[in-house]
């Protein structure tokens, strides 16, 4: 028998049998393109897109790259929704809040005023009902989602001037970003949504009055103590942000079991890699901050306390309004009751002791 029969008519046990190696054919590279929300600057953010494609690329020995794009370079901070809904990208990282315009249910994925904070998000989305209710609203824009990060709780923002109630707080315009927005123009304040990349020109031009972001690492990163130097806590809005990675409902379908694991995989680590990064490092930069000559200073009680009230109205109102709102807040609410029953009890008292205790 020649080699060109024995290829063509044995088995693979007989081609071997005959001392004949098969042909191999490399399996091709996959290239998806990642679009974020977030300027390059910011390594925390935009960092954790690398993270996670690094990490994809590793596991998937190479057999998976990612390119990751900041905000504008392929589509605006705020286009990544319908960028990834409609094919325009294959991927996206983003606070899912930003998109309450097109539905206010968006935001239960990433954060609401008075919400849940981040071990509390973690414990809904990965234990409870949140993944599989989020992942069904998803699939009506041809989304698959993936927890990708979270900020923890952050800064309340800076202002050029403290306030002591929230009548001096009215008329203010400040820039906060996502649904916390429409409490603050309930109570008073006049919301701007800007992207990340555009408030310092904002809040140094005087085009708003005031403006949040994150917390320390980010915020003196970018330079917002050098134009408004009086710094609030907390921010009620945003007790623990999550970020979510999209991924197009075709592309995530196309990929093979194995593919779909290393992307579910690589998501998680991000997740965790984004909250320790700010845990750590907001620690130090307070401190630099304050050495900057930020002043800090907490927001009025009659503030939150109007805040939350409203809060409690227009959540109540959703729910009779949207149903996507009520079928996926009525368990998120249910849970955050347990779960601040539970806080209480440990976490809180602990912590508490531990922030007073001289160490």
């Amino acid at each position: 028998m020649d080699r060109r029969s024995a290829l063509k008519h044995a088995g693979i046990a007989g081609v071997l049998a005959a001392g004949v190696a098969p042909v191999v054919q490399a399996q091709p590279v996959l290239r998806f393109r990642l679009a974020s929300s977030f300027p390059k600057s910011l390594d925390t953010l935009f960092g954790g897109n690398d993270v996670f494609a690094a990490k994809v690329k590793e596991m998937s020995g190479g057999k998976i790259e990612i390119s990751t794009h900041p905000a504008g370079e392929i589509v605006p901070a705020f286009g990544v929704l319908d960028a990834v809904k409609d094919g325009a990208v294959d991927m996206a990282n983003t606070a899912s809040y930003y998109f309450f315009g097109k539905d206010e249910t968006f935001a239960l994925s990433c954060a609401i005023p008075f919400g849940l904070n981040a071990r509390q998000m973690n414990a809904w989305m990965f234990e409870g009902n949140g993944m599989k209710l989020m992942r069904d609203f998803y699939r009506g824009y041809n989304i698959v989602n993936f927890p990708m990060g979270n900020t923890g709780a952050q800064m309340g923002g800076w202002f050029r001037k403290p306030f002591k109630s929230l009548a001096e707080f009215k008329g203010t315009k400040f820039r906060i970003g996502g649904f916390a927005g429409r409490i603050v123009e309930r109570i008073g304040g006049v919301p701007q949504n800007i992207p990340a990349g555009e408030i310092y020109q904002a809040l140094e031009k005087g085009t708003v009055d005031a403006a949040e972001w994150i917390g320390p690492y980010d915020d003196f990163k970018l330079g917002f103590y050098k134009v408004a130097k009086h710094y609030a806590y907390p921010a009620w809005w945003e007790g623990g942000p999550q970020l979510d990675l999209y991924i197009n409902a075709k592309v995530w379908d196309s990929l093979s079991a194995e593919h779909k694991a290393i992307i579910d995989a690589a998501s998680a680590y991000t997740h965790i890699d984004i909250q320790a990064k700010y845990d750590y490092r907001n620690a130090t930069a307070l401190k630099q901050l304050v050495a900057g000559g930020a002043q800090l200073f907490p927001l009025p009680k009659d503030m939150i306390d109007a805040a939350f009230k409203t809060s409690e109205e227009i959540y109540a109102d959703l729910s009779n309004k949207n149903p996507n709102w009520k079928k996926i807040y009525g368990d998120y609410a249910a849970w955050r009751r347990e779960a601040n029953i539970w806080f209480r009890v440990t976490e809180a008292r602990f912590d508490n002791f531990m922030q007073a205790a001289k160490l």
